[in-house]
Protein backbone atom coordinates (compact mmCIF):
# COMPACT_ATOMS: atom_id res chain seq x y z
CA UNK A 1 0.00 0.00 0.00
CA UNK A 2 1.58 3.26 -1.06
CA UNK A 3 1.58 6.21 1.35
CA UNK A 4 -1.56 8.04 -0.53
CA UNK A 5 -3.29 4.84 0.21
CA UNK A 6 -2.43 4.62 3.65
CA UNK A 7 -3.29 8.42 4.41
CA UNK A 8 -7.17 7.96 2.95
CA UNK A 9 -7.77 4.35 4.43
CA UNK A 10 -6.63 6.84 7.87
CA UNK A 11 -9.12 9.45 6.64
CA UNK A 12 -12.07 7.37 5.46
CA UNK A 13 -11.73 5.59 8.69
CA UNK A 14 -11.71 8.44 10.96
CA UNK A 15 -14.57 9.92 8.89
CA UNK A 16 -16.47 6.49 9.54
CA UNK A 17 -15.74 7.07 13.48
CA UNK A 18 -17.12 10.63 13.25
CA UNK A 19 -20.32 9.61 11.14
CA UNK A 20 -20.87 7.20 14.08
CA UNK A 21 -20.25 9.50 16.99
CA UNK A 22 -17.03 7.96 18.54
CA UNK A 23 -13.97 9.77 18.89
CA UNK A 24 -10.99 7.62 18.26
CA UNK A 25 -10.18 7.84 21.97
CA UNK A 26 -13.42 8.18 23.89
CA UNK A 27 -16.69 7.85 23.31
CA UNK A 28 -19.85 7.45 25.07
CA UNK A 29 -23.92 6.65 24.36
CA UNK A 30 -26.64 6.65 26.17
CA UNK A 31 -28.33 3.52 26.53
CA UNK A 32 -31.35 1.79 28.73
CA UNK A 33 -30.65 4.46 31.56
CA UNK A 34 -26.51 4.16 31.84
CA UNK A 35 -24.33 5.79 29.42
CA UNK A 36 -21.43 3.15 27.70
CA UNK A 37 -18.45 4.47 28.52
CA UNK A 38 -15.84 3.72 25.83
CA UNK A 39 -11.98 4.07 25.94
CA UNK A 40 -9.66 3.14 23.53
CA UNK A 41 -5.75 3.28 23.67
CA UNK A 42 -2.54 2.36 20.80
CA UNK A 43 -0.66 -0.22 22.66
CA UNK A 44 2.55 -0.61 20.18
CA UNK A 45 0.93 -1.43 16.66
CA UNK A 46 -1.85 -2.26 18.00
CA UNK A 47 -5.04 -1.08 20.11
CA UNK A 48 -7.19 -2.04 23.12
CA UNK A 49 -10.71 -1.02 23.37
CA UNK A 50 -12.57 -0.89 27.18
CA UNK A 51 -16.52 -0.47 27.05
CA UNK A 52 -18.23 -0.20 30.04
CA UNK A 53 -21.79 0.06 31.14
CA UNK A 54 -22.58 0.00 35.39
CA UNK A 55 -21.44 -3.83 36.37
CA UNK A 56 -20.82 -4.81 32.59
CA UNK A 57 -18.04 -4.83 30.40
CA UNK A 58 -16.72 -4.95 27.15
CA UNK A 59 -13.17 -5.74 26.44
CA UNK A 60 -11.09 -6.32 23.07
CA UNK A 61 -6.96 -6.10 22.10
CA UNK A 62 -5.44 -5.99 19.16
CA UNK A 63 -1.82 -7.02 19.71
CA UNK A 64 0.14 -6.28 16.41
CA UNK A 65 3.90 -8.05 15.81
CA UNK A 66 5.99 -8.36 12.51
CA UNK A 67 4.87 -12.22 12.43
CA UNK A 68 1.23 -12.09 13.46
CA UNK A 69 -1.73 -10.35 14.92
CA UNK A 70 -3.49 -11.71 18.18
CA UNK A 71 -7.18 -10.34 18.74
CA UNK A 72 -8.54 -11.18 22.13
CA UNK A 73 -12.57 -10.57 23.41
CA UNK A 74 -13.29 -10.24 26.72
CA UNK A 75 -16.94 -9.46 28.27
CA UNK A 76 -17.76 -9.81 31.83
CA UNK A 77 -20.85 -8.93 33.89
CA UNK A 78 -19.61 -8.08 37.18
CA UNK A 79 -16.82 -10.83 38.06
CA UNK A 80 -18.60 -13.36 35.78
CA UNK A 81 -16.67 -14.17 32.08
CA UNK A 82 -19.52 -14.51 29.86
CA UNK A 83 -16.83 -14.20 26.55
CA UNK A 84 -12.98 -14.84 26.67
CA UNK A 85 -11.47 -15.87 23.48
CA UNK A 86 -8.75 -14.80 21.50
CA UNK A 87 -7.84 -15.66 17.40
CA UNK A 88 -3.76 -15.56 15.96
CA UNK A 89 -4.08 -14.39 12.39
CA UNK A 90 -0.72 -15.67 10.49
CA UNK A 91 0.12 -12.34 9.44
CA UNK A 92 0.12 -9.01 11.01
CA UNK A 93 -2.88 -6.31 10.69
CA UNK A 94 -2.43 -3.03 9.18
CA UNK A 95 -3.09 0.35 11.02
CA UNK A 96 -6.33 0.14 8.65
CA UNK A 97 -7.14 -3.00 10.13
CA UNK A 98 -6.98 -2.40 13.50
CA UNK A 99 -8.90 1.01 13.37
CA UNK A 100 -11.42 -1.12 11.41
CA UNK A 101 -12.15 -4.21 13.70
CA UNK A 102 -12.04 -1.52 16.87
CA UNK A 103 -14.82 0.44 15.02
CA UNK A 104 -16.78 -2.54 14.35
CA UNK A 105 -16.05 -3.87 18.17
CA UNK A 106 -17.55 -0.74 19.67
CA UNK A 107 -20.58 -0.69 16.85
CA UNK A 108 -21.42 -4.00 17.59
CA UNK A 109 -21.35 -3.57 21.61
CA UNK A 110 -23.55 -0.30 21.20
CA UNK A 111 -25.91 -2.44 19.21
CA UNK A 112 -26.00 -5.45 21.32
CA UNK A 113 -26.21 -3.18 24.32
CA UNK A 114 -29.14 -1.11 23.52
CA UNK A 115 -31.01 -3.95 22.82
CA UNK A 116 -31.12 -5.37 26.37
Amino acid sequence: MNLHQQHSTAFGLLLILALFGLHPAHAAEASSGEELQVEVTKKGLGKEVVITQGAREWFMMIEVTPENSVVVRQEKDRDQYLVDESETHDRPMTPGEVDAAIADYVNSVKTRATKK
